[in-house]
């Protein structure tokens, strides 16, 4: 079962994002080069949006987690700053894994080489284990019993959190929608159920460079001119994006089953996440520059399909790139156009997909045979054909 989002979005004069030399990120797709956001950036922005609304425990992605929050929540439980120094060090050592090198920690700041993400599930949890160990009356006995610990958590570390009373997501709300790859012995891999397609514009792309300067309030007359003048490359355009969410993974990651056996779970934290990340998608800009672009869009065309056949892209509905000029159609009317004929294309040549799809959109959409209707109940009827109410 897939759930998957097609979105057009179009943005005024943006630098959404950039490349390491301070340029609009592109791509040339059929010929014609194209304006691009990464998934990279897509899913950050979304990620941060969607944090501040989720019931559910995020997580941490970075080099300092031993250093500073595990260690920090540890000498908040009462254990000594020396033996809670000794056990997070042992405790990291015996969790890490480091592909290629020697040392994955630096043993005396505590800070890893490489940024990890660590649920809060499994801080909570490392918390209780070393405040557990230090009550054992010494360092070696600590160490034992956190060797016992770990040895038991190799076999599996998720049914060790839930013996510890942590049942949400062992790496957090992100790890279940976007993954988590470790090479660690002990936490858990998690495969991304939320796949993301770089977006890129519908048309050739069309730049420039923006000149600016700076003026000093403070300078006098002896001064003309600016004080600072640079530049940074503008463009403006209608993105094309997709995602598509493997749903027996998601609803296995969120609550440990067996990805066979996600029909009979509980799905409400699926359904709420679900329902988040498609109003982050329609309405959450990827945007650098804000304070100078104030670079905020909705998507004016959102086409959500669920159903058991194999996701596939819409995305070719642009190789050849939609033409703009003041002759021309409406370049999103064109935009939208393009992909319900492509979706006519597909479907003659492969039969219905067999799912159910869902369109809400600003313009007119061409196909009759799919619902139109406001994003909210596209969303809802999407959710209850994944996730069938009990009657």
């Amino acid at each position: 079962m897939f759930l998957q989002i097609h979105f057009l979005t179009s943005y005024h004069a943006t630098l959404l994002n950039r490349d390491d030399a301070g340029l609009a990120k592109r791509i040339v797709f059929g010929g014609s080069p194209r304006l691009r956001v990464s998934s990279q950036c897509q899913k950050r922005h979304w990620r941060q949006w969607m944090l501040g609304r989720s019931d559910l425990p995020g997580g941490l992605r970075s080099r300092h987690f031993f250093s500073r929050e595990l260690k920090r929540r540890v000498l908040d439980a009462g254990v000594d700053q020396e033996l809670a120094k000794a056990l997070i060090l042992h405790l990291a050592k015996s969790i890490l894994t480091a592909a290629g090198e020697k040392e994955a920690l630096d043993k005396e700041t505590l800070d890893m080489k490489q940024p990890v993400l660590f649920g809060q599930p499994e801080a909570e949890f490392f918390t209780k284990l070393i405040k557990e160990a230090a009550q054992k009356g010494g360092e070696d006995a600590a160490k034992k019993l956190m060797d016992e610990r770990i040895t038991e958590g190799k076999k599996n570390f998720k049914a060790l959190l839930k013996q510890a009373g942590i049942h949400n997501a062992a790496a957090g709300f992100e790890g279940a929608l976007f993954g988590r790859f470790v090479t660690s012995d002990v936490l858990s891999r998690v495969d991304a159920p939320v796949h993301v397609a770089h977006s890129f514009t519908t048309h050739a792309l069309d730049t420039e460079v923006d000149f600016f300067t700076v003026v000093d309030d403070l300078a006098g007359d002896e001064e003309t001119g600016a004080a600072h003048a640079n530049d940074m490359e503008l463009g403006a355009g209608i993105f094309c994006g997709y995602v598509a969410v493997d749903i027996p993974l998601l609803v296995s990651n969120l609550t440990g089953c067996n990805r066979d056996a996600w029909h009979s779970q509980d799905h409400s934290a699926a359904r709420a996440l679900l329902d988040l990340l498609v109003h982050a998608v329609a309405q959450v800009t990827p945007g650098a520059k804000l304070g100078a672009t104030a670079p905020y869009a909705r998507a004016e065309c959102v086409v959500l399909e669920a159903g058991n056949s194999q996701p596939r892209s819409l995305a070719n509905a642009y190789l050849k790139p939609v033409r703009l000029g003041p002759n021309s159609a409406h370049p999103m009317e064109q935009s939208i156009t393009a992909m319900a004929g492509y979706l006519d294309a597909l479907e003659s040549m492969y039969g219905d997909n067999e799912g159910s799809r869902y369109v809400a959109s600003l313009h007119p959409w061409p196909r009759t045979n799919d619902s139109v209707l406001p994003l909210q109940d596209a969303i809802n009827k999407s959710l209850n054909d994944i996730f069938p109410r009990a009657t």
